[in-house]
């Protein structure tokens, strides 16, 4: 059988990278094109994408994908792509207006012109409404907020926009002049209704907001339409198909999670945490809120049950305070320094507000430490100690919401995702939650993304074929839990903490 090459673009808070993927003979092979350095930037106090050096940073990577056929005995032989997708993290959006241009720079989820916009709406809609419409977590992040804000200030972008876009729908519209929005990045907005999968206009018009902006959603792995001929000449490739995968890394994500069965949960590690199930309904309803839970969409119509934690940000946002600092570390370096610590000592709420907003970090925890009559970490490894020792604990207590929920215990929790390659969390993981944890593959959103592509295709039959490829072409690591004893009493500090 000969092979078809793939194309993921995965952009992260900390990288983006191109990958190709070379599905042949049930098995899976990647190819790193390219990678690049992927900071916000900030305008006027306000954090923004950086959108033309990122979509020049695209096309170098489409530059450099079609050198080198890996199937080829010729190094020269340009590679045949079979697909070109693109996944983003969630919630942020850009504008295109009726003469199609891009207008304005996108704002970043990260920047504070959301700060109150919650407050101020649960006076007028109250949050059950909103979430019985959505059956989205509540977080002040969300595109539903940062729109109201915008609507708030008389943004010009509303005045001019013909169409609102998520990122990786504004990307695919550069690639290809087509506005449309895929279902899991649509989803993350808390503007749809994930009930039917369609815009909440009822929701929206009671707030407001301009519902002529939004696009048709359609389903992950949608081929929306050939690259454009501008932009193939460009880059010196041949005009392929553009795919829309599951568009949102999470569920790119997910789509890898090399499990079987149904007694399993996730965690896609990386920035943020995202624990939850694949289901194949939403969960809507009063205990659902209560426990903070979001129904976002995934692969093939399903439900990705999951909650929303903040993940290896404390640690990254750790390591640049060092850097202001003079200590330059690595994330290997900090994760020993964080073993050498003693244990669950300082314990902190990993979603405590002022943790979201990027600058001086430990001194945060000190402060919240101070608040909370903790003795606040001393050394470096202690502070990274104690992120990753709350982390493990917010996963064991979302995992206890999760089977209160379902009314079923979990027996796996899989690890995907760059925070898998953390030996020490994993093995809290195990420890604290007292369940098996399977950790790997690392790059399981490129992975989900392009085998998403393959499923438009055809070259992949559905997602537990997809889920199969990954089985058989990528090694996991095995942690099982050892003694709990110590997580279990921490745990009941820990749930003191985050309920005040």
């Amino acid at each position: 059988m000969a092979g078809k090459h793939f194309l993921a673009f995965d952009l992260g808070a900390e990288s983006g990278r191109a990958v190709i993927g070379t599905l042949r003979n049930g098995r899976l092979k990647l190819d790193e094109k390219h990678r690049f350095g992927n900071p916000t930037g900030r305008i006027n106090g306000h954090l923004h994408w950086n959108l033309l050096a990122q979509w020049e940073e695209l096309k170098t990577a489409l530059r450099k994908s079609a050198a080198g056929d890996p199937l080829s005995e010729s190094e020269t032989k340009p590679v045949e792509l079979a697909g070109i997708g693109i996944d983003t993290w969630g919630v942020d959006f850009g504008f295109i207006g009726k003469d199609g241009s891009v207008i304005g720079n996108p704002y970043h989820y990260r920047n504070q012109r959301t700060a109150g916009v919650m407050d101020r709406i649960f006076s007028k809609v109250p949050r059950e409404e909103i979430f019985k419409a959505t059956g989205i977590q509540l977080m002040s992040i969300n595109s539903l907020y940062q729109l109201i804000a915008m609507q708030e200030q008389n943004a010009w972008e509303l005045q001019c926009a013909q169409k609102l876009l998520f990122m990786p729908d504004l990307f695919n519209y550069l690639f290809t002049g087509i506005a449309k929005s895929e279902f899991s990045i649509a989803s993350t907005s808390q503007m749809l209704d994930m009930s039917n999968g369609e815009w909440a206009t009822g929701l929206l018009e009671k707030l407001k907001l301009p519902t002529h902006l939004l696009p048709p959603v359609v389903p992950s792995g949608t081929i929306l339409g050939p690259l454009q001929k501008s932009v193939a000449d460009e880059c010196g490739v041949a005009v392929a198909p553009v795919i829309a995968p599951a568009t949102h890394d999470t569920a790119s994500a997910v789509a890898a999670v090399p499990a079987e069965g149904h007694d399993w949960c996730y965690i896609s590690s990386g920035t943020w945490s995202l624990m939850g199930v694949e289901l194949s309904e939403p969960i809507i309803n009063a205990k659902s809120l209560k426990y903070n839970y979001t129904n976002e969409g995934g692969v093939g119509g399903s439900i990705r049950f999951l909650r929303n934690i903040m993940g290896m940000w404390l640690i990254q946002e750790c390591r640049r305070y060092f850097r202001t600092q003079g200590y330059e570390h690595s994330y290997t370096e900090l994760t020993q320094m964080a073993e050498r610590a003693k244990g669950l000592q300082a314990l902190i709420n990993p979603d405590h507000a002022p943790f979201l907003m990027p600058g001086e970090l430990p001194l945060k925890i000190e402060t919240f430490c101070q608040q909370t009559k903790q003795r606040p970490p001393a050394t470096r490894g202690d502070f990274v100690r104690t992120c990753l020792d709350s982390l493990a604990l917010t996963y064991r207590n979302t995992l206890e919401g999760m089977e209160d929920i379902l009314g079923r215990r979990i027996s796996v929790i899989h690890i995907v995702g760059g925070g898998c390659q953390n030996e020490l969390l994993n093995q809290m993981t195990a420890d604290a939650c007292g369940r098996t944890v399977i950790a790997g593959p690392i790059e399981a959103t490129a992975m989900g993304n392009i085998l998403v592509q393959a499923m438009a295709t055809g070259d992949i039959k559905n997602l537990s074929e997809a889920r199969k490829v990954v089985r058989e072409s990528f090694a996991v690591k095995r942690y099982e839990p050892r003694d709990s004893k110590p997580w279990d009493k921490a745990y009941q500090r820990f749930v003191n903490l985050i309920q005040k």
